[in-house]
């Protein structure tokens, strides 16, 4: 895997899915809704409305799984596994497949990695080709969040720590956890951590505001207000990070940073922003300018995702500073700069 400057012209967005040279795989993210309302029948049309805005219309496939139950149990066995095989049989990802994950769904995916192979020869079955990940507000490396989640339906957390709580699952805590346990920091950094696929993780990041900043007291670091950077860029270890890298800011600004230097395998951090939050990364909707921590990777022989990058300087004299930034990322949407850089 190549990670260079490489620039490619961004083209428009088209809903011809077609038009690409491999089948996208969504998998979606943390539902927080299923904990309080259980229902099995609602798992496909949650599924369907989480990428209503934008992704769903140009998506080959959908992985559907429910909050309320944990990865290694009910999620891999009635779930993941059913899906897996249903793809493998109508042989979905012979041409190759790029998985879209948001948040939760990057550790779900990790963990697909690690184990689909085995799971789909065993059965007599093609493995999947899962060409790369595309992970957007990823939390493979598992949200401080959770783990203030799991205290406080313990008893074990103080007022300010359920009032964060309450801000993002939308209500206080109850019983049913489900997914929260995984999510954890230390429990999602030792699920599946080093899968034996060479699988590119190519990971998009934010640093937006949510919540009224109820959350990020609890998150260490820049974070998107529900994934702080250390999981969301894939470092190889938890921390308190600026940035993905050691020398762009979320903001594009060229300059020293705290950064990531320290990557799990094959994690490369592409796109970064400070103008977009944990949700809004999703959805069809420009928030402001986006910057690269790298500007392409490469996925297969003549096959790159690649980004057009140019810099700015702002300030005058001695407080000039300079800045990079993704051309037309000021009137065009994450998801729609990730759509575009599919290889075609």
């Amino acid at each position: 895997m190549l990670v260079s400057s490489f620039v490619l012209t961004l083209m428009g967005v088209s809903a011809n899915v077609s038009a690409k040279a491999y089948k996208t795989v969504l998998v979606h993210g943390f539902q927080s809704q299923q904990l309080s309302a259980i229902d099995p029948r609602k798992i496909e049309s949650d599924g369907q409305a989480y990428w209503a805005d934008y992704w769903g219309a140009l998506a080959d496939e959908r992985i559907d799984w429910p909050s309320y139950e944990r990865i290694e149990g009910k999620i891999a066995s009635d779930y993941l596994w059913p899906k897996l095989r249903t793809m493998s049989e109508q042989g979905v990802c012979q041409p190759g497949c790029i998985f879209l994950t948001h948040s939760t769904g990057d550790l779900i995916t990790r963990y697909i990695i690690d184990n689909q192979a085995n799971w789909l020869e065993n059965a007599g079955l093609e493995p999947l080709n899962i060409v790369a990940t595309f992970d957007v507000a990823g939390a493979g490396g598992g949200s401080e969040l959770a783990d203030l989640a799991v205290n406080a339906a313990n008893g074990l957390a103080n007022p300010v720590v359920e009032a964060a709580v309450r801000a993002w699952l939308g209500r206080s805590v109850g019983q049913t956890l489900g997914v929260l346990h995984d999510l954890k920091v230390n429990n999602a950094r030792q699920l599946a951590s080093f899968p034996s696929e060479r699988t590119p993780r190519l990971r998009f990041v934010a640093d937006g505001d949510l919540y009224f900043n109820a959350t990020k007291l609890f998150l260490p670091g820049i974070d998107d207000s529900v994934v702080a950077a250390h999981s969301a860029c894939g470092a190889n270890q938890a921390g308190a990070f600026d940035s993905c890298s050691a020398s762009v800011g979320m903001d594009g600004k060229l300059t020293s940073q705290d950064g990531v230097r320290n990557f799990w395998p094959y994690h490369y951090p592409m796109l970064m922003s400070d103008n977009y939050d944990h949700f809004s990364v999703i959805v069809n909707q420009s928030k402001g300018k986006v910057t690269t921590a790298n500007a392409s990777a490469q996925l297969a022989p003549n096959k790159r995702v690649a980004f057009s990058t140019y810099e700015e300087e702002k300030g005058f004299w001695i407080w000039k500073k300079k800045y990079r930034y993704v051309r037309q990322s000021d009137n065009t949407s994450m998801s729609a700069l990730l759509y575009a850089a599919m290889p075609e």
